[in-house]
């Protein structure tokens, strides 16, 4: 795929993610196509300084790939005795103690949380194979745009792991409990048609028109207020986790807070 972001100077272009910003917008890219943007440790550093490094005015974040793959997953030297070069193999993370082991997970993590914080919108525009820490990357954003060719898989459990880069939470919110079991514990692949139809996708376009559509989304949503943007992202995240009528008490407190902004703008 051609890159919208190529006449920007970047912020950050590192270990295969670049980040250039364009006033309100701000552009994530995985920049390692011949490996299929294979994921890494140091991949996911970049992703979380690339987080910490957004501008105030910063409204929403896309997410994309270059080559035809958005991500095949985790770079397959992690799976070897030695793993990458500077970091704990994966005999040295099941050696060390349980809090070690947690922590190093939780930093790796670290990449994947900061997407769905309430002041951005983020945008994943996925095409060709999402697998694994791919479709965990996909699934960390609010929205996901996908080319028709796109082929989401989750492989962590048929390797004898689970998928622990805050993947399962936003699956089972998006297609539900059983059909998440089954695409995690079968690692089969999931086609545009049915990321759509299962509300995993926001919409499905061909390869070609997928920045277009992208762009255009991402335009629909700066026309809307920012403050009005923020607060109705943290209504919808917070829904889950409230009852009925706790939601109900949670609208009315963040339109009381609409309404008297509104009201002290037009004094």
């Amino acid at each position: 795929m051609a890159s919208p972001d190529k006449d920007l100077v970047p912020v950050l272009d590192k270990d295969g993610v670049r980040l250039t910003v364009d006033d309100a917008i701000a552009t994530v890219t995985l920049t390692n196509p011949a490996k299929r943007n294979a994921q890494s440790p140091a991949l996911w550093r970049a992703l979380t300084e690339a987080g910490r490094q957004l501008p105030g005015s910063v409204r929403v974040v896309v997410l994309r790939a270059e080559g035809k793959s958005f991500s095949a997953g985790l770079d397959r030297q992690a799976f070897t005795p030695e793993g990458f070069d500077g970091e704990p193999s994966f005999i040295d993370l099941a050696r060390g103690s349980d809090a070690e082991l947690d922590a190093t997970i939780a930093e790796y993590q670290e990449a994947f949380t900061w997407w769905r914080r309430s002041d951005i919108v983020s945008v994943a525009a996925v095409q060709g194979h999402a697998i694994g820490a791919g479709f965990q990357l996909a699934l960390a954003c609010d929205l996901r745009v996908v080319a028709d060719d796109v082929q989401f898989a989750m492989r962590e459990t048929s390797l004898g792991l689970v998928p622990d880069l805050t993947g399962t939470h936003p699956l089972v919110g998006l297609v539900g409990y059983a059909r998440a079991l089954e695409i995690c514990v079968t690692g089969r692949f999931v086609t545009a048609e049915e990321a759509v139809n299962t509300g995993l996708a926001n919409v499905a376009v061909p390869a070609g028109e997928l920045d277009d559509t992208v762009r255009d989304l991402t335009s629909a949503v700066l026309a809307a207020p920012r403050d009005a943007v923020i607060e109705t992202k943290a209504l919808l995240r917070g829904a889950q986790d409230r009852t009925y009528e706790d939601q109900r008490g949670a609208e009315r407190q963040a339109q009381a807070r609409r309404l008297r902004d509104l009201a002290g703008a037009g004094d």
